[in-house]
């Protein structure tokens, strides 16, 4: 077995860190100080326009994006090094486009959406959100009531969608709705392009979360959409969907692996500058057991988003790996900052050290994107048929 990472791609990686220390990091006392004044943990435009410009300068663009298109088109194993090194700040940037909800335009667009919407937005010139969740369907795309009705040779949508990033800045959404009933999720779910300023599409309120983050809920009150926006095959958005949230959530591991990585630095570092009742707190066993823990854990995620980063290149049905590492991943990494907030005692209550932000990130991707008992249930009912 070769676990060895080819040159390029390991180069990418180290160009990812560099990044993250040189240009995200020093980004973080603004990013806090904006979350205090409750703007919520966000970056001024400006400096997100700079930073845009400094990851397309260093090759830092699109890079699971076509070739065609200008991307790098890397695989997964490649991409798990680069959100990893995200994950180590919490500076709120993402590197454009967004990779799920590429991922499944690549795999669904027609020739007319491709030059509308997938060329535009793998070039970073427009932004893109998705609407999955419903006020009473969450983790349970089968209890999704939203519908698309024909209209003509159009659709009308009417629902209503919950938890959606971006809604109210993203130049479309991906909308998905139920077009037979009787089918669900075996056949009866369609996805649609819906763009922002699209008559019926209302954003009704934006919801603060914890960690300075934030959501929309939005309401679809016949909502017209032309039926050349009809994503894919019609009763076929489900696997596209699923597609999009493996994307989502290999990325939620490699982030976490990052978080866990930074809270067990910090511990690492601390530790022998701190003295308790005469000792350094290195020399106390708990801490020593917290730091053996930490990194062992983080080993075994790492090498586990590896792995399923590599099956999913082989073209594999990873689905399984996936709620695996999804859970895992996230409970590893909130248990470790956890573990260094408690070594940093009073000061790790603070906001003046990035934990308290590390721990509501993690905390966050716990629930999204499927919470840790969904998956854990999947694995479950997988092995036991």
């Amino acid at each position: 077995m070769d676990f060895e990472l080819s040159v390029e791609h390991r180069m990418i990686g180290d160009l990812a860190a560099k990044f993250v220390a040189k240009d995200l990091m020093p980004l973080e006392a603004l990013a806090l100080q904006r979350e205090a004044s409750g703007m919520g943990l966000t970056l001024p435009s400006e400096a997100r326009e700079q930073l845009d410009a400094k990851a397309r300068s260093l090759g830092l663009w699109g890079l699971d994006a076509p070739e065609e298109y200008g991307g790098a088109n890397l695989p997964m194993t490649a991409l798990v090094g680069v959100k990893e090194q995200l994950g180590r700040t919490i500076t709120p940037y993402i590197l454009p486009p967004d990779s799920p909800n590429l991922r499944m335009l690549v795999a669904t667009v027609d020739d007319r959406q491709r030059r509308t919407y997938l060329e535009p937005y793998a070039r970073g010139e427009v932004t893109s959100a998705i609407a999955i969740s419903e006020p009473n369907a969450g983790a349970d795309p089968a209890g999704m009531i939203t519908r698309a009705e024909r209209d003509g040779d159009g659709w009308i949508i009417n629902g209503r969608k919950i938890w959606i990033t971006r809604a109210a800045e993203s130049d479309f959404t991906i909308v998905m709705a139920v077009t037979d009933k009787a089918k669900g999720t075996r056949g009866g779910i369609s996805a649609f392009i819906v763009d922002r300023n699209t008559p019926g599409f209302n954003v009704l309120r934006k919801i603060e979360m914890i960690g300075g983050a934030y959501t929309y809920e939005i309401a679809l009150e016949d909502c017209r959409v032309e039926g050349w926006k009809l994503l894919g095959k019609l009763g076929e958005g489900f696997a596209p969907m699923q597609l999009r949230l493996g994307t989502r959530r290999i990325e939620i591991a490699a982030w976490s692996i990052g978080i866990a990585q930074r809270a067990l630095d910090m511990i690492c570092e601390y530790a022998p500058q701190r003295t308790t009742f005469g000792k350094p707190l290195s020399e106390r066993q708990a801490i020593q057991w917290w730091v053996a823990e930490a990194a062992t854990r983080i080993h075994a995620a790492r090498l586990m988003t590896y792995d399923c980063a590599w099956k999913l290149d082989q073209g594999r049905d990873v689905r399984q790996e996936i709620s695996m590492i999804k859970y895992f991943a996230t409970e590893m990494a909130y248990e470790t900052v956890d573990a260094a907030m408690q070594t940093f005692g009073a000061m790790g209550m603070t906001k003046e050290l990035v934990l308290h932000a590390l721990s509501s990130k993690v905390r966050v991707m716990r629930i999204y994107d499927g919470p840790t008992e969904i998956h854990k249930w999947v694995i479950a009912r997988n092995l036991m048929k």
